[in-house]
């Protein structure tokens, strides 16, 4: 256990007293602050476009009628479409030009690629005045049509065993996103170096001065828990530094301000969802990382670790997209569920579900799987780096690491 000790404890203050440590712990809550930052003064709104929209009503009904917006302004026409056209000099100047025949195409011109906003408010403003007109030769009064006319406005709401609170919907997608991201990019960022101190140690022969004194476990666990200690330190520290920045940045925003809204929803659940965070950041760490040990001692250069890490990282990678395309709006599926629970997808898949509710016994079942998983893999990885670590120049395959597991001590 003391030989363990020493080897977390070489790999980590070696790995926190480099510069590259220091300066990434301070860059990324930087980086948080101006996207903060980046995020309010784009919420001002003080960089939009005024668009001017030329309109040629050839059909006669839809003069007078659009409305101007904060960033749109509509003017009406008697030139032809050709001189319109041609006496487009300003890039966010355009065109609407109105058929005669209202079976005919609308067309909308410009010097460069409209906006599906712009182009959605046009379309959006034209069907109401044809609605419009519609309604008045039907003998409809649209008057008052739009005195009774509903506004409906839904506040979800969720209901807790202290009561009621606000369910967050926006908060709760950020968080679930952040979350599974940080799992994913992180497994990769600390799990390839274990990997690459492992070829770095195998390739310069200090293995072999290394394994006369300690274990090929013991080497193998000090190394995977002391990465994964530089990475929680990180971790803590960007954390710590971020949540100082979010209460700074949330208190002095407007209150009606999306970010306001943001940090104010964030803190009923944050503590809850911040310890699933670092349960799942570990486990899904010392999972894949053990594994990542195993491949690094099966090779002698990081060229030759794609033909394994393919198939390993295959079942995260694959959740990380299916999180971003469909977990989010399924996150009680049978599919959200499942990988939620299977070691290899849970770190991501849980992430995305937590932050909507996860079923006590589905969190438990899955911590339960996480904690055997990576002991199992744990298991499974020191008995392929026993053998691999001191093996050199052999190009090595997956049949090959088969038996080196069942090699006798």
């Amino acid at each position: 256990m003391n030989k363990i000790l020493l080897i977390i404890q070489r790999e980590y203050v070696t790995r926190v007293r480099k510069k590259s440590f220091v300066v990434m712990t301070l860059l990324v809550p930087a980086l948080f602050a101006a996207m903060f930052a980046i995020i309010a003064y784009v919420a001002n709104d003080k960089d939009q476009t005024m668009h001017v929209v030329n309109v040629i009503d050839n059909n006669g009904s839809f003069k007078g009628k659009f409305q101007d917006e904060k960033f749109v302004k509509y003017k009406y026409t008697d030139k032809s479409l050709a001189e319109n056209k041609t006496a487009l000099k300003n890039n966010d100047d355009l065109v609407l030009n109105i058929p005669s025949n209202k079976k005919d195409t609308v067309q909308l011109f410009a010097k460069k690629k409209t906006t599906l906003a712009l182009a959605d408010n046009i379309q959006r403003q034209m069907n109401d005045i044809e609605s419009g007109y519609s309604l008045v030769k039907a003998g409809i009064d649209t008057a008052r049509l739009h005195k009774i006319k509903s506004n409906i406005v839904i506040k979800a709401s969720e209901i807790t065993d202290t009561g009621e609170k606000s369910a967050g919907l926006g908060s709760a997608y950020a968080l679930s996103f952040a979350g599974a991201i940080l799992i994913y990019m992180s497994i990769f960022i600390y799990g390839a170096q274990v990997m690459r101190g492992v070829i770095e140690e195998k390739t310069s022969r200090i293995i072999e001065v290394i394994v006369s004194s300690v274990k090929p476990f013991q080497l193998m666990a000090g190394k995977i828990i002391g990465v994964g200690l530089v990475g929680l330190t990180q971790f803590v520290l960007w954390i710590g530094l971020s949540a100082a920045i979010s209460y700074f940045v949330g208190h002095n925003a407007p209150s009606q301000s999306p970010i306001y809204s943001f940090i104010h929803n964030l803190g009923a659940s944050a503590a809850y969802e911040l310890s699933c965070f670092i349960f799942y950041w570990i486990t899904g760490f010392l999972f894949y990382s053990s594994l990542f040990a195993a491949v690094g001692s099966a090779v002698d250069s990081e060229t030759e670790t794609q033909q394994f890490m393919f198939p390993i990282t295959l079942p995260l990678l694959f959740t990380y997209i299916l999180s971003v395309s469909y977990l989010f709006q399924a996150p009680d599926s049978t599919l959200a569920v499942w990988l939620s629970i299977i070691p290899l997808s849970a770190p991501v898949a849980m992430m995305v579900r937590i932050p909507f509710g996860v079923p006590g016994w589905q969190l438990a079942l899955s911590m339960a799987l996480m904690v055997g998983g990576f002991l199992f893999s744990t298991y499974v990885a020191a008995r392929i780096y026993r053998v691999g670590i001191l093996m050199y120049g052999k190009k090595t395959n997956f049949k090959e690491l088969a038996k080196w597991f069942f090699y006798k001590e």
